[in-house]
Parts: structure tokens; sequence; C-alpha cells
């Protein structure tokens, strides 16, 4: 799987744990997953949005399979993410909540808050985000609702 990596500069230092947890598990064999990282590279105050449209179009493109963002809070990463066409960011800040955003809402990206998650508990959140499929059935038709949303169309109807 292809991934593409963001940070600001709260979220660097927890985006580079998680780049080395990708380097180990890849040079041992155990995943796969090859990634690209748009930056930030240092802790120099920027601007989050840039990095969240970059990781963002990667993955609306299809260039990527998923993204993982990661800034101070999370939240502005999210939001950010979630204004580009076909994408589905999630603030995530536990691993049950990974596994349901990917089996319910087919998210494709995944927001972190650098500065309160443990690297630990990062690691298991994303490898559960990475690993875990989308349920399909019922859950999809709500997916073609947000994207009939994205769309700008007004028949979301149905239930």
């Amino acid at each position: 799987m292809r991934i593409a990596l963001g940070a600001d500069h709260a979220g660097v230092k927890l985006k580079n744990e998680l780049k080395d947890a990708f380097d180990k598990a890849f040079s041992t064999g155990t995943v796969k997953h090859s990634y690209v990282d748009f930056g930030t590279d240092s802790t120099a105050s920027v601007d989050y949005p840039h990095f969240a449209q970059q990781v963002a179009e990667g993955v609306s493109s299809g260039a990527f399979e998923r993204g993982i963002l990661v800034c101070g809070s999370g939240i502005g990463m999210s939001i950010a993410a979630n204004k580009v066409t076909g994408v589905r960011a999630a603030l995530v800040h536990d691993v049950e909540s990974a596994r349901l955003c990917r089996e319910h809402n087919n998210a494709n990206v995944l927001a972190l808050a650098g500065r309160t998650l443990a690297s630990e508990t990062a690691d298991d959140i994303v490898q559960t985000f990475l690993t875990t499929p989308f349920a399909e059935g019922r859950h999809q038709r709500r997916i073609d609702k947000i994207t009939a949303i994205e769309k700008n169309r007004t028949d979301t109807s149905g239930e």
C-alpha cells in the first residue's frame, strides 16, 4: 500500500516516529507499505493546510491508497483534508475509532494529534487504520450520500 504522510511543526516528531516504525517493519519484511513524506521536516512554525492539501490530493488522485496527517491536535489537518473531493479524513485518538472509521466510513486519510498521542498508541492506531477493510453493505449507501453532498447534489433522500 502506498501511503502519503504529512505533518506540521507540532506533528513532525510523531510523524518521524511513524516513519521509523514503517522503515523497521519494511526492513524486516513484516509489511509491504511504502510512503512518501510531504513534510514538514522541522519544528519551525508552518501552516498545516499546505501539508493537508498535498496529502489529500495525493489520496484523491489515486496516487496513494491512504494518507496520514499529524498536527498538534489533528483537528486542523482533518478539517483541511476533508475539503478535497473524495477524501474522508478521520481524526482518531484510539484503536476502536480507527477500526470504525475504516469499517463504516471507508476513511482514506487518518489525522492524529501529535501533542497528545503516545507513539505506541499512534502506531497501534495506524496499523489498525491500514489493515481494517471497509465493511461495505449498508455503509456503502452512506458513503454514496457523502459523495452526493460533495458533488453539491441535493437528493440525499432515502433511508
